[in-house]
């Protein structure tokens, strides 16, 4: 696809940096190639994406429709794709913070069809994508078509064993050997996602001994969970009933329900396994895409081209997901209210419940899948010419584009009003409710039983996913369009050659539509989102120049020396102005010696949806999963958490065994009137090297990007655990993001819960990311044909990220910010036949310093506990292809041919140090897929 073609691309060594507005040409640093712009951490929303050095209007729905999705070019299209990897605000504008991608097309006489087709060894992410083009030379112009099919099957987790079982892949101390617990059940390394098919027991027992109100302790009342014994396995594992007591307030259970624990692994293996629902979740979403592009020009008179170009694409895309659903519902003798055991007071369907206890049963569903589908549509329309007979050697060019991109989501839901149907002021039921309407949704009221073992396992009766489940549908619509035009040429000649300048301006409007499905408009989806109707427009006026300088030339250790610069003026309506400008020179030394450096700002305001976003609430997250205090004494004692997370908690009042269960509510928004614009400075320098007695080309560059006010949300997990993890706490403005209730709160709330999180769009302080690029191109005649050698190498020095002023930490060489990332590639030609080896290099990651860790067992020869380091990881792929005549191809390769897994790291407690799924390191950079073969074929007439 196109995101991979970003990892190769490569054009001619040793051209001129040059901007479309100069040159048609856009060319990096003497262009021997580029790394990833991703490993640099700068984010796609930052990185502008033009079209035959035209900018291409964005796509999607809700927060991704910021960014222009680059799939929606037809493959069968791309000629080359060009890359320019510092900041170019000054000439592209704002959205050119990280850097541009150039993709420019084919043109000229001439088609070509093509199949290609991916089988992993395994099933799951198998790809097909059938391809042509087709283009004809007129007297005057040309005319191009192409289209475009691809389908990508759905990758879930359970395809891939790896990613099946969360283990936590601990380590004994001592011996250094597995430390993870076994369950007894299989016999296998136990699994952990979270609690399923059980019932969480609040138990008020102890209340009747005692004039102790539970709601004034800190911990809340005693809390259990219930499993019922499917298969016999937990008797046979000499776990042992509930105990009976001629005390009424005391727990009372129907028959095969067992008494396991809080949930807590380390001391009870019998209460958690991975659900087997979870195996259907997405890892790489199903899509279906089909594009048609148009392309031409004419010849108008003989100074004057009239040219255009049309985008039209739609892509399916559909997400697998699962979720838990829960109610609390009240003994058949117990109601809260009354605060006493009187029988018939509960609730009726918890028929052989009894006890001074109330309920809290938790099912699960995969009702909670997504379906996307975007229309895109793109036109563009221009003229160009020359400026003979006014300015001899001057060219323009006037351009209008208008983009336009239809979305529609389809989300599965929980009815809010279904879920809370019977529900009293007090959140219990005590009665059926047979007969009675659903307020908002209009639907026929079901009485659950929440207590049936298979209902806790996900086996939903048809009635009554009628009742509680829904689908609804939202759109999102995004419009630009744009005028643009530059003018250059040359101004006058110097003694080392010719100046030349380029003059231009642009004019652009955008405006975001997202309207939610009615279910989240109503403020009805059961723990989901609310949300109002996001929109908003804005209007950006710039003017920009540009000038190339030749210096020096043909003087002693100076065969070429040129200056450019570039400055922009650019007005936001939401913003205001501002001005960039960048400089830039190249030294030649030699005729194989070349030296270059830039120095260039930026900034980039804040996209339409950042701004306007309407603010909307969901709880995402689990108690476990959003407060890294629960349990911290525990989890201090089993190096779950750092020493410094257990004082912060331990600061902030919350006994060592606090816990609490029920979700906290994120809230999200956008930041008009709040917002800043980002800005960056960018500089590069380097050399480049291509000596005659070889065919070899050698660029150097070091680059250092500062980014200022980043426009982000961070996450709330993110916030939760960023202020407990703070050196600055309790004065890290993380920790303002969020609301604890007060330790002696009441009225069914669990003191010290989190209550709230406040996830919106914020300017985060700083973000800087340094480091070297080391680019080699080698090809030599051999015996057996032309070898060919092409590697690229990024070694990061640092990748530092400040949330806030004073709290900077340098991510550089952790999970996901590896200090090395390299490409090999190396081609053999002979005759026909073509080889390819490809290497991929992702260098080893280390996180102990980050999470805290000491030589008190944390790591060490001898003395592993959590295992933080992700090795290094090697991906190799071949393949032949021939040419068989008559323009007929065909290539046969195995990607990731010795089947290598992302590296091994610890899951349990790390506290959101790493991101782990199953027993692997869970990010895009590291390989889902395993070993897979492809096949294409192509013919050309």
């Amino acid at each position: 696809d196109v995101a991979s073609l970003l990892q190769t691309s490569t054009v001619a060594a040793g051209a001129p940096q040059v901007t479309p507005a100069l040159s048609s040409v856009n060319v990096v640093n003497g262009g021997l190639g580029t790394s990833t712009l991703s490993l640099r951490g700068l984010g796609a929303n930052r990185t502008l994406v033009l079209l035959n050095g035209r900018r291409v209007g964005p796509a999607g729905v809700q927060g991704s429709v910021s960014a222009f999705d680059l799939n929606s070019i037809p493959l069968a299209a791309i000629e080359r794709v060009e890359i320019l990897k510092d900041g170019a605000s000054s000439i592209y504008g704002s959205d050119a913070i990280a850097g541009v991608v150039n993709i420019i097309t084919k043109k000229g006489e001439g088609g070509e069809v093509s199949a290609f087709y991916a089988q992993p060894a395994q099933s799951g992410g198998e790809q097909l994508r059938v391809s042509g083009s087709w283009g004809t030379e007129l007297d005057r112009g040309y005319f191009r078509i192409t289209g475009d099919y691809s389908h990508n099957e759905i990758l879930q987790r359970g395809e891939r064993d790896y990613f099946d079982c969360d283990e936590y892949y601990i380590f004994d101390k001592d011996t250094g050997r597995r430390d993870d617990l076994v369950d007894p059940r299989t016999g296998e390394f136990y699994c952990d996602t979270l609690p399923w098919g059980h019932v969480w027991v609040y138990d008020y027992a102890s209340s009747f001994d005692s004039p102790v109100d539970p709601f004034t302790t800190n911990a809340g009342p005693p809390v259990f969970l219930m499993q019922y014994d499917e298969d016999g396995a937990l008797a046979a594992n000499g776990l042992p009933p509930l105990a009976t007591s001629a005390n009424p307030y005391w727990m009372t259970a129907p028959a095969g329900w067992f008494p396991v624990g809080q949930g807590d692994p380390l001391s009870d293996s019998l209460t958690d396994a991975d659900p087997p629902i979870q195996n259907t979740t997405t890892l790489v979403p199903e899509s279906e895409s089909i594009t048609a592009f148009l392309e031409g020009e004419y010849q108008l008179t003989d100074d004057t081209t009239a040219y255009g170009e049309v985008l039209l694409s739609r892509r399916e895309t559909t997400d697998v997901a699962w979720r838990q659903f829960w109610t609390y519902v009240y003994n058949e003798n117990f109601n809260f209210v009354n605060f006493d055991v009187v029988p018939g007071s509960g609730d009726p369907m918890s028929a052989g419940w009894r006890g001074a206890q109330w309920l809290s049963p938790l099912s699960l569903t995969g009702h909670s899948d997504q379906r996307v589908t975007v229309d895109y549509r793109r036109f563009v329309a221009g003229l160009r010419g020359e400026f003979d007979t006014v300015l001899p050697g001057w060219d323009w060019d006037l351009a209008f584009q208008h983009s336009y991109s239809d979305g529609e989501y389809e989300d599965e839901q929980i009815l809010n009003d279904a879920m809370t149907m019977k529900f009293t002021e007090d959140g219990f039921s005590t009665a059926s409710c047979e007969g009675q309407v659903t307020p908002i949704s209009g639907r026929q009221c079901v009485d659950i039983d929440w207590l049936d073992p298979a209902f806790l396992r996900g086996d939903v009766p048809q009635e009554v996913k009628d009742f509680l489940f829904a689908v609804e549908t939202g759109t999102t619509e995004y419009t630009q369009w744009s005028v643009e035009g530059f003018m250059s040429g040359d101004v006058m000649e110097l003694p080392a050659g010719t100046m030349a300048v380029a003059l231009g301006f642009h004019y652009q409007e955008d405006e975001i539509v997202d309207t939610p499905g009615p279910i989240t408009l109503n403020n009805n989806s059961w723990f989901g989102n609310t949300a109002g109707i996001t929109a908003g427009d804005d209007k950006t006026r710039a003017v920009f120049a540009e000038v190339a300088v030749p210096l020096l030339a043909d003087v002693p250790l100076i065969e070429r020396l040129d200056f450019n610069a570039s400055v922009r003026y650019t007005d936001v309506e939401s913003y205001g102005s501002d001005s960039t400008y960048k400089l830039g020179a190249n030294w030649t030394l030699t005729d194989t010696f070349r030296v270059r450096g830039t120095y260039g700002t930026s900034f980039r305001t804040p996209a339409l949806y950042e701004l306007y976003l309407a603010e909307q609430t969901s709880s995402p997250l689990s108690a476990r999963d959003s407060d890294p205090c629960t349990t911290w004494g525990t989890a201090l004692e089993e190096g779950a958490i750092s020493q410094r997370v257990a004082d912060n908690c331990a600061a902030d009042g919350l006994p060592p065994d606090f816990f609490f269960t029920v979700s906290p509510t994120v809230v999200t928004g956008g930041g008009l009137g709040v917002l800043g614009a980002e800005t960056s400075d960018a500089l590069t320098a380097g050399f480049v090297w291509q000596p005659e007695f070889a065919d070899l080309s050698l660029s150097v560059d070091y680059f250092d990007i500062e980014v200022q006010d980043e426009v982000s949300v961070i996450g709330a997990q993110n916030i939760t655990f960023g202020c407990y993890e703070s050196e600055f706490f309790p004065e890290d403005p993380l920790c303002d993001l969020f609301t604890r209730a007060p330790l002696d709160a009441g009225g069914g709330i669990i003191p010290g819960s989190i209550l709230e999180i406040r996830d919106s769009y914020i300017n985060i302080a700083e973000q800087r990311n340094r480091g070297i690029d080391v680019l080699v191109r080698y090809a030599q005649d051999t015996r057996w044909g032309t070898l060919t050698v092409d590697t690229q190498h990024t070694f990061q020095l640092e990748d530092t990220l400040a949330v806030f002023a004073d709290t900077a930490e340098d991510l550089a060489g952790q999970a996901g910010h590896p200090d090395w990332v390299a490409n090999l590639n190396t081609t053999l030609q002979r005759d026909l036949w073509s080889f390819f080896w490809g290497v991929t290099y992702i260098g080893e990651t280390n996180n102990y310093e980050s999470f805290g860790a000491t030589d008190a067992g944390w790591y060490g020869d001898e003395r592993v506990n959590l295992d933080l380091i992700g090795e290094a990881t090697i991906y190799h792929s071949f393949s032949v292809s021939r040419e068989f005549g008559d323009g007929y191809s065909a290539r046969l390769g195995v990607s990731n041919a010795f089947d290598q897994e992302p590296p091994r790291l610890s899951s349990y407690a790390t506290g959101g140090e790493v991101d782990v799924l199953g027993g692997v390191a869970f990010y895009s950079q590291y390989d889902w897929y395993g070993r897979r073969f492809f096949f294409d074929v192509s013919k050309a007439f």
